[in-house]
């Protein structure tokens, strides 16, 4: 099974990159890609640059990315309480090529910051939206405090959230 593994952040040291690949490691038989979204660049969407323009390749090559895999595991950064402004541009764009921009593919779908509440509200931002943009969603969940309960030896220390994490991906595995 082909995975297409990334953090919602063009953050060289993203943490939410960082838990993306790691739950993907953690599914059995996965071949996984590391994605990281600083190879998107990309304008601002607006309607007069796309109509001036077109949509970039740039938009393009993630839409091709996400058909050639068979599955996403995908972490969200909160910014401000929402998704951070380079994935949503990135989402927005290739959203204006297929309105499905998941191409139905089962998803898993995470969040992680510095504090407590772990994303929580971008995350579930994510799970009200992304299934209508042509995720199936499989499971989701949210590590709080990521330096706290996350170490690149380890990985999540917290016994309760490991194994969270794992049920999580067990229902993305069936």
């Amino acid at each position: 099974m082909k995975i297409l593994a990334f953090g919602g952040s063009t953050s060289s040291t993203s943490i939410n990159r960082q838990l993306a690949n790691y739950a993907a490691a953690k599914i059995p038989g996965a071949e996984v890609t590391d994605l990281d979204l600083r190879q998107f660049e990309l304008p601002i969407y607006s309607s007069d640059e796309e109509e001036s323009n077109g949509i970039p390749a740039a938009a393009h090559a993630f839409k091709e990315m996400i058909e050639s895999h068979d599955g996403i595991v995908l972490s969200l950064a909160e910014h401000n309480g929402s998704y951070s402004a380079a994935f949503k541009n990135l989402y927005d764009w290739t959203s204006r090529i297929d309105v499905k921009v998941w191409s139905g593919k089962p998803m898993l779908l995470l969040a992680t910051s510095p504090g407590g509440r772990g994303g929580a509200t971008v995350l579930e931002a994510g799970k009200a939206t992304f299934p209508r943009m042509g995720a199936d969603l499989k499971a989701s969940f949210s590590l709080p405090s990521f330096y706290d309960h996350f170490s690149s030896e380890e990985g999540i220390t917290d016994r309760e959230l490991a194994a969270s994490l794992q049920g999580a991906v067990d229902a993305f595995s069936e």
